[in-house]
């Protein structure tokens, strides 16, 4: 499930973690608000661990429903690096991709539900936002 950023040529004006409802709420300067899911963004994380480090070695992540974000990291001026309550930190979410994740979410999220079905993996519940 590799994704790839796209150039958005926005910046975030404000990332608030929503500790309650499980989402993280990002706004850009071009207007646009995004509430990206900790599950949505635990399954697309950018790093090595799911995507590989090459065409072909994606690795689909199972069983994260109940993930929940523990904090937020800044990464430069660039992107942040959230912390997972599944200890995953390795992800690093630039701004262009986190654009992507919340401008294509209803088409990734539908994606990564027909990969699970594929799978033979059964969520434990519905996605809450």
């Amino acid at each position: 499930m590799r994704l790839t950023a796209k150039p958005s040529n926005t910046h975030p004006t404000e990332i608030k973690l929503h500790q309650v409802s499980n989402v993280v709420e990002i706004s850009f300067d071009d207007g646009s608000v995004f509430k990206l899911p900790s599950e949505y963004m635990r399954v697309y994380t950018p790093s090595a661990e799911a995507v590989g480090h090459a065409p072909g070695q994606e690795v689909l992540q199972v069983g994260k429903e109940e993930v929940t974000i523990k904090e937020i990291n800044p990464v430069g001026n660039y992107a942040i690096a959230p912390v997972f309550s599944d200890g995953h930190n390795s992800g690093i979410y630039t701004w262009d991709f986190l654009y992507k994740l919340g401008a294509e979410y209803p088409s990734l999220w539908a994606d990564y539900l027909k990969n699970l079905d594929a799978a033979g993996y059964k969520r434990k519940e519905p996605l809450q936002n």
